[in-house]
C-alpha cells in the first residue's frame, strides 16, 4: 500500500504540486490522471524518492518509504536498459542489485518470462530493441525482484495496440496477485478498462479520489473523459 499526504514541490517560482494526498491499496490498480503539467510525473518521482518534497510524507506498507525500497519496483520510461547485455542478463544484474539470492533470481525470471511472454526475447543482446521489447524487458527487470508495489509513469507511452493490451493483461494478473499498482496516464481509455481507483490532478492538485463508477456518479456523466472535464472545471472554480 503507498499512502501520500500534502505533498508540495517548487521549482523556483513554479509550484509543480500543491498539497496532493491519496491513497493506493494492495490488490488494485490506481491510476493518477491528469493532462500534461498536472504534476503527476513530480509526484510520481517523489514517491520513488528521486526528488524530495517540499513538503508531506509518503508511506509504503505503513513505513516511511527509504526503508521499503525492497518493496517498491520503479518503472519511468523505456531507458536504462544495457544494450550489450541479453534481456536475461538486464533482469538478473538488476534483481542481484537488489541484494536477491541467485535461486530466487532464475525462479523469477521464468515467471517473469510465461507472464511477459518474453521467450523470443528473452536470451537476445537488447540493442535495437523496439519500445514495446524494451517494456516487456523494464517490466521482467521489476518482477526480477518481486516488489510488492509497483510505480509506472505512463506505461503506455510510446507502445502499439498489441503491446499496450498485453501489458494491460500483465497488470491486471498482477492485480490478482495483490500487489499495489500506482500508474500516472493522460489516456481515459486505460483508466476505464484498467482501475479500482481513479486519483484526478489538474494544475498540481489532487482534487478528487474515487472509482470510475463513483466519479460517474458524482459528476452525472457515463464516460471517464466527460467525468474528467467536469471535475476539473470544478476544481479550477473552487481553488480560482
Amino acid at each position: 500500500m503507498i499512502e501520500v499526504e500534502t505533498l508540495s514541490k517548487s521549482f523556483g517560482k513554479i509550484q509543480a504540486v500543491k498539497n496532493v494526498s491519496f491513497r493506493a491499496e494492495d490488490g488494485q490498480i490506481t491510476a493518477l490522471l491528469g493532462d500534461n503539467g498536472a504534476g503527476k510525473t513530480t509526484t510520481i518521482r517523489m514517491i520513488a524518492g528521486v526528488i524530495r518534497p517540499l513538503t508531506g510524507s509518503v508511506s509504503i506498507d505503513g513505513h516511511a518509504s527509504h526503508l521499503m525500497r525492497r518493496n517498491l519496483g520503479i518503472l519511468s520510461d523505456a531507458k536504462g536498459i544495457y544494450e550489450r547485455l541479453t534481456s536475461r542478463e538486464n533482469m538478473s544484474y538488476y534483481a542481484s542489485l537488489m541484494g536477491i539470492q541467485k535461486s530466487e533470481i532464475e525462479s523469477n525470471i521464468d515467471y517473469a518470462i510465461r507472464i511477459l511472454e518474453m521467450d523470443d526475447i528473452i536470451d537476445r543482446r537488447t540493442k535495437g530493441f523496439s519500445t514495446g521489447q524494451k517494456m516487456k524487458v523494464l517490466l521482467g527487470r521489476l518482477l526480477s525482484f518481486k516488489p510488492k508495489n509497483l510505480l509506472l509513469d505512463e506505461p503506455t507511452a510510446g507502445l502499439d495496440v498489441m503491446a499496450t493490451r498485453r501489458l494491460r493483461a500483465v497488470l491486471r494478473n498482477l492485480r490478482e496477485e495483490g500487489h499495489c499498482i500506482l500508474f500516472s496516464t493522460h489516456v481515459m481509455q486505460e483508466v476505464e478498462q484498467l482501475c479500482d481507483s481513479v486519483t484526478i490532478m489538474h494544475n498540481g492538485l489532487s482534487l478528487v479520489q474515487g472509482s470510475v463508477p463513483e466519479l460517474y456518479e458524482k459528476t452525472g456523466q457515463s464516460s471517464m473523459e466527460e467525468a474528467f472535464v467536469r471535475l476539473v472545471d470544478q476544481g479550477g472554480n473552487r481553488h480560482a
